[in-house]
């Protein structure tokens, strides 16, 4: 009877995981038919309902809710602990998934992936890439990248990038036309590029920084994105001015495409941490990767 309830558990939080038995047959490489008759049987040795089953969708019931969020973590434990001990090698193996934004991939992850994959060729990395805050922890991933001021507390958080700074930058024809702003308020009278924020959907204030003094603007313009490259996009077709990473825009801005302006309000801030959970259990090729993306002598806690 345990070993039935231990493969039926799982099968219960992969369904539970992926949100349809189709898709949870196929991670499991069983048939929808044997997932479906090991969660009824689960369901009738238990004498409650785990699941709810529509058309369209499944869902876990209170109990299987309460089921899943106490088993889960274990399960998870004994998975970890099984991969520690197949990677008692000489070499890191296995898998890590990372949740990243758009910007710290490019500039940041990526070069330090680029070495490491060829290090540690036995090392498989998956990341998703978005702008939203994700739940490193409901969403399975080993770690995530974020500014060091969205890691939340609980976390361990590695410093793996260098300072950098957000600039305002427009095209020389732009500037012809439209003169260029003097001061952080001048940009209410300039057609500008906003950036809609991910998490509560508002819109991005442009944040600057001269001495001791912090102002926030709120800019108008005519178009709206919630992704980098189409607002460097908008800015060099000449249609107004964004606030973008400054390393985004480099080479841009040396081939004469853009300008960048009030440099003296763009002050530099901390770049980009690797957070995971302090109760995380490292496998050896996590740990490897925390080795190489790491700012030496440099992390928050």
């Amino acid at each position: 009877m345990l070993k039935d309830n231990f493969n039926d558990l799982i099968s219960l939080m992969v369904i539970a995981r992926e949100k349809s038995f189709t898709k949870a047959a196929a991670k499991l490489g069983v048939s929808q038919s044997a997932l479906s008759h090991a969660i009824r049987g689960l369901e009738e040795r238990l004498e409650l309902r785990l699941l709810t089953r529509t058309t369209r969708s499944v869902a876990p019931t209170e109990a299987g809710e309460h089921l899943i969020k106490t088993i889960g973590p274990r399960l998870e434990e004994i998975e970890n602990e099984l991969i520690a001990l197949r990677e008692l090698r000489d070499r890191p193996a296995g898998n890590i998934r990372i949740s990243a934004g758009e910007h710290a991939l490019r500039s940041t992850l990526w070069p330090a992936m680029e070495t490491f994959t060829k290090a540690f060729p036995e090392v498989n990395i998956e990341v998703v890439s978005d702008n939203v805050l994700t739940d490193i922890v409901s969403g399975r991933f080993d770690a995530g990248v974020r500014l060091g001021e969205q890691v939340a507390k609980d976390m361990i958080a590695v410093r793996i990038g260098p300072d950098w700074r957000m600039v305002v930058v427009g095209s020389p024809d732009y500037f012809a036309r439209h003169g260029r702003p003097e001061t952080p308020q001048d940009l209410q009278q300039h057609n500008c590029v906003n950036m809609r924020l991910p998490t509560m959907g508002g819109l991005y204030a442009w944040e600057f920084q001269q001495d001791q003094r912090e102002m926030r603007v709120r800019v108008e313009g005519q178009l709206t994105f919630n992704n980098l490259q189409p607002r460097i996009d908008a800015a060099v077709a000449g249609i107004g001015l964004a606030m973008v990473p400054e390393d985004s825009v480099e080479a841009l801005v040396s081939a004469g495409r853009l300008e960048k302006v009030l440099e003296n309000w763009c002050a530099p801030f901390p770049g980009y941490y690797l957070y995971y959970p302090s109760r995380k259990q490292h496998t050896t090729a996590f740990a490897a990767f925390i080795d190489a993306v790491r700012v030496k002598s440099s992390s928050r806690r």
